[in-house]
């Protein structure tokens, strides 16, 4: 029992280990950025088209979700017309940060874990090390600054698409009319306290596909054991990806908003 428990300490500290070198060695290879636009580019499309439409829905019923129960709540206070409020901190600050990642991670983060685990089994990427090219600028940098700048992208469309669809379920189901509801949008995303909001998601986004990204690419390098190895090393990273997810925003969360 213990044995087994310090060896599943070791193994999780080599991997935590692991992946900050190589989110280092990421940023070491920034210079390569103009070299790489092309494969970043693809990355991005990648990233962003190839979940537009899951995040789309998700994002329209979550802002649904969320004005429908709140306001029904605030509905017994007479206080529903503060749902535009309330629903535009909610979004820009943690909920689309949030959904997007968990959406991305399941989706892109574990089909690069697998692509790349792939690789490791069938040996492609010791061929690339005897080819003297560097796996990591050769497949983890576009990947990683691809997938990362493009999760504050998809992070203020779901805001936006949020927004949209609490609007509706403002206006049919508590009789809110929709010029009370964007003036308390536009009065909140334009103040001061509704500017940090949105800064704080945006780097939620950034951080979360940074992690996400840079989990999904070391758990595919240290892929072993075949097809079965392929399969383990996906879930995994699918699995610590939300965990870190969760870790993580509440930790900026903390910083940005403690008294």
């Amino acid at each position: 029992m213990l044995d087994s428990f310090k060896e599943k300490a070791n193994d999780t500290l080599y991997a935590a280990g692991y992946t900050i070198v190589l989110i280092a060695e990421t940023f070491l290879n920034l210079r390569f950025t103009v070299e790489k636009r092309k494969e970043i580019l693809d990355q991005m499309f990648i990233a962003g088209v190839g979940s537009l439409f899951v995040v789309s829905v998700v994002a329209v019923f979550t802002g649904m979700l969320l004005t429908l129960n709140t306001g029904l709540g605030l509905k017994d206070f007479g206080a529903e017309g503060q749902i535009g409020l309330l629903l535009t901190i909610t979004l820009t600050r943690e909920m689309s940060p949030f959904m997007t990642a968990l959406i991305l991670a399941a989706s892109i983060g574990s089909a690069i874990a697998a692509e790349i685990g792939t690789m490791k089994v069938s040996e492609e990427i010791d061929a690339l090390e005897v080819m003297s090219i560097d796996p990591v600028r050769f497949l983890v940098f576009p990947r990683v600054l691809g997938f990362s700048l493009m999760v504050p992208v998809l992070c203020v469309y779901s805001s936006i698409l949020g927004i949209l669809g609490g609007a509706l379920v403002g206006h049919f189901q508590l009789g809110i009319e929709y010029i009370v509801y964007f003036q308390d949008v536009n009065e909140r995303i334009t103040s001061i306290p509704g500017l940090k909001d949105l800064y704080t998601g945006l780097f939620k986004g950034y951080v979360f596909g940074l992690i996400i990204s840079a989990i999904s690419c070391s758990h595919g390098l240290r892929t072993y054991g075949g097809a079965i190895g392929v399969g383990r090393a996906t879930r995994e990273s699918v699995v610590t990806s939300f965990l870190m997810v969760i870790f993580f925003g509440y930790v900026i969360t903390a910083l940005f908003y403690r008294e």
